[in-house]
C-alpha cells in the first residue's frame, strides 16, 4: 500500500486487471441481445448511410450540407449524431454488423472506467490537502478510492450490460461527465486554466450527447462555483483567479459543441418544442408535478441498479442484493467520519436523483446509466475516507481496514456472480421482446424475398431491420408517432393508399407484443371496410417459441 515504486505498480496493476476484467465481461458474445431500435435508430442507419453513400434520413430533416454531403445533427430531439460519427471508423474497418456497431460503446465503457478513477483519485486529493505539494502528490497516483470505484463498476450488471448496447443508453455522458468533473476539480486544486476550459468543453458535449446529462451538470457547477465564490468572499488563496478573459474562453468552449443542437433547432425547433410540450405531463404521461410520486419511483430504480436485477430482457433476473446496503453503510460511515470530504460527491448524486423526478418522455430505469457511475463515484470516495481513518497504528485499525477490503470483494464476487448469470441466461433466450434476435431472422427473410418495401405498423420495427439488411430493406413506418395510446385520425387514410396493392407486406407484433396501441385492431378493420382478405405468411419467435413479428399480406377475397 505504500506510495513507493511498488505501490505505485501494484494500483497500476490493479487498474488494468480492473479494465481487463470488464473487457471481458462486455465484449463476450456482443451479438446478444438482439439489435434494439435505439441502437439502430440513434447510430446504426445514419452511419452506414453515410459510409455507402446513401441518402441520409436526417431527424426531422436537420442536417449541415458540407461537401455534397448532408450530415446529421441530432437523432432525436435530446440527443445528439456524437454516436453516429463515431461510429463510422469502426464500421468502416470491421464491417455492418451489430458486433461492430458494439465496440464502441464498449469502449467507451472502458473510457469510463479511468476517467471514473481520475475523478474520485481528483475528489480524494482535494479532499485531504488543497494545492500542497501532498495535494499534487495525491492527485497524479491512482488513489485507492478510485481503484475500488473501477473495481465496483467492472463486474456491475448495470454497467457491464448498459456498456454492451451503450447507444441504447447513450453511454457517452458517462466518461464525459466524468471528465468535466476530474477537469472542473483539477481547475479548483491548482488553478490551471485549460483544466476549466477542458471541464467545460466535456459539459457542453455531454450535453449534446444528451440533454439528460444535466442532472450532473448543472449541481456540479453549482457546487464549483459555489465552493469558488466562498473562497474568495474569504481571502483564500486556495481559490483560483478568474479573469473575464478566462470566463469567456470557458463560455466558449462550453458552447462550441452544443452549436448542433443550435442549427438543429433553427431548422426545425425540435428541442425547445418537445421540452415545453411534454413539460408537464409528459409524451407517455408522466405527471411531473408529481414530485413524491416520482422520486419514490426514482429512488427504487437507484437500488435497483445498484443491485442490477431491471435485465429481465436478457432471460432472467439475478440481483447484488447486498450492494445497496453496503452503499448506504459506507456512505454514513464516510459523512460520519469527514463530512466535508464525504458529503460533496453525495450531494451531488442526490440533487442528480431530485432533478430525475422531471421528464419529457418516462421514468426509464435506462436513465439510471447516467447516475450509477456517480453513486459508485461517492460510496468510492466514502470508502477512501473510511481507510484513511482507520489507519494500522489505531485501535482495531487493521480490523476496520479488513471490513472494507472484505466488504469491496463481496461486492465484486457478488456482482460476478450475477453478471456471468445474465451471460448464461442470455445465451439461452437470444433476448427477449424488443431486444431478441429474432429481429435478426425477421431481417434475412425480408431481404431474401424481396420484400424491399414493407409497412411497419408498429415500433421498433423499421430501424432493426434496416441496419441488419444493410439498408437493402426500408420499412415505411405507418403507425403514426402523435399518440403511444391510440392511432391518430390519420391512419386509416394512411393505409388505404396501400391496401389496394395486393403486393404490399405489412410488419406487426404478436397479440400482446404492441408497443403502439390500436394500430393491429385498426388495420384489421381497415382491411375489412376494403373488402380484403388478410393472410400472415410469416410469423418470427424468440427463441423460447413466443410469437414476437408477423408478415401479413391484404389480398383480394378469393
Amino acid at each position: 500500500m505504500s506510495d513507493g515504486r511498488f505501490g505505485r505498480g501494484w494500483r497500476l496493476g490493479w487498474l488494468i486487471a480492473a479494465g481487463a476484467l470488464y473487457v471481458a465481461l462486455a465484449a463476450y458474445q456482443l451479438g446478444l441481445p438482439g439489435l434494439h431500435y435505439d441502437e439502430a435508430k440513434e447510430a446504426g442507419i445514419n452511419a452506414l448511410e453515410l459510409l455507402n453513400g446513401m441518402p441520409v434520413t436526417a431527424f426531422r430533416g436537420a442536417t449541415l450540407d458540407v461537401a455534397g454531403l448532408r450530415l446529421p445533427l441530432m437523432v432525436q430531439d435530446y440527443i445528439g449524431a456524437l454516436n453516429v460519427y463515431l461510429a463510422l471508423p469502426f464500421l468502416a474497418l470491421s464491417g455492418v454488423g451489430v458486433p461492430n456497431l458494439r465496440i464502441l460503446p464498449v469502449l467507451t465503457g472502458l473510457a469510463g472506467l479511468f476517467l471514473v478513477e481520475r475523478a474520485v483519485s481528483e475528489w480524494v486529493a482535494r479532499g485531504r490537502s488543497e494545492r500542497t505539494s501532498e495535494g499534487r502528490r495525491l492527485a497524479t497516483q491512482i488513489s485507492l478510492g478510485g481503484l475500488a470505484a473501477v473495481t465496483l463498476l467492472a463486474a456491475s450488471p448495470s454497467y457491464v450490460f448498459w456498456s454492451r448496447q451503450g447507444i441504447f443508453v447513450t453511454n457517452l455522458m458517462q466518461p464525459l461527465c466524468s471528465l468535466m468533473i476530474w477537469q472542473g476539480l483539477r481547475w479548483l486544486r491548482t488553478g490551471r486554466r485549460d483544466a476549466l476550459m477542458l471541464a467545460a468543453f466535456a459539459a457542453g458535449l455531454a450535453l449534446y450527447a444528451k440533454l439528460l446529462a444535466v442532472w450532473v451538470i448543472a449541481p456540479f457547477a453549482l457546487l464549483a462555483a459555489g465552493w469558488w465564490a466562498a473562497r474568495r468572499m474569504k481571502g483564500d488563496p486556495a481559490a483560483p483567479p478568474l479573469s473575464a478573459g478566462t470566463v469567456v474562453a470557458a463560455a466558449l468552449a462550453f458552447v462550441l459543441p452544443l452549436l448542433p443542437l443550435a442549427l438543429f433547432n433553427v431548422q426545425s425547433g425540435g428541442t425547445l418544442s418537445s421540452v415545453l410540450q411534454n413539460a408537464g405531463r409528459s409524451y407517455y404521461g408522466v405527471n411531473n408535478l408529481a414530485i413524491v410520486d416520482n422520486l419514490g419511483v426514482r429512488l427504487s430504480q437507484l437500488v435497483q441498479v445498484l443491485r442490477g436485477d431491471q435485465f429481465w430482457y436478457l432471460g432472467g433476473s439475478y440481483a447484488n442484493a447486498i450492494a445497496p446496503w453496503l452503499a448506504l453503510a459506507a456512505l454514513a460511515a464516510g459523512i460520519l467520519l469527514a463530512p466535508r470530504r464525504t458529503l460533496p460527491p453525495a450531494g451531488l448524486l442526490a440533487v442528480g436523483v431530485l432533478l430525475s423526478v422531471f421528464t419529457i418522455s418516462d421514468m426509464f430505469v435506462t436513465h439510471y446509466a447516467l447516475l450509477q457511475p456517480l453513486a459508485i463515484a461517492a460510496v468510492a470516495v466514502a470508502l477512501d475516507v473510511m481507510w484513511q481513518a482507520a489507519r494500522p497504528s489505531l485501535k482495531n485499525g487493521r480490523a476496520w481496514r479488513g471490513a472494507v477490503v472484505l466488504a469491496v470483494a463481496l461486492w465484486l464476487a457478488l456482482d460476478l456472480s450475477a453478471t456471468l448469470r445474465y451471460h448464461g441466461a442470455l445465451s439461452r433466450s437470444g433476448g427477449l421482446s424488443d431486444h431478441s434476435d429474432a429481429s435478426y431472422h425477421l431481417a434475412y427473410f425480408l431481404r431474401h424475398n424481396g420484400m424491399g418495401a414493407p409497412l411497419a405498423l408498429d415500433w421498433g420495427i423499421d430501424a432493426p431491420v434496416r441496419f441488419l439488411s444493410q439498408g437493402a430493406v426500408t420499412p415505411i413506418e405507418l403507425f403514426g408517432y402523435a399518440s403511444p395510446e391510440q392511432p391518430d385520425a390519420d391512419y386509416a387514410t394512411r393505409l388505404g393508399q396501400f391496401l389496394p396493392n395486393p403486393d404490399n407486406v405489412y410488419l406487426l407484433h404478436a397479440p400482446g407484443r404492441t408497443v403502439f396501441a390500436g394500430r393491429r385492431e385498426a388495420f384489421m378493420a381497415e382491411a375489412e371496410a376494403h373488402g380484403l382478405s388478410l393472410r400472415r405468411i410469416e410469423q418470427f419467435t424468440q427463441r423460447d417459441g413466443e410469437p414476437l413479428f408477423e408478415v401479413w399480406r391484404a389480398m383480394p377475397p378469393e
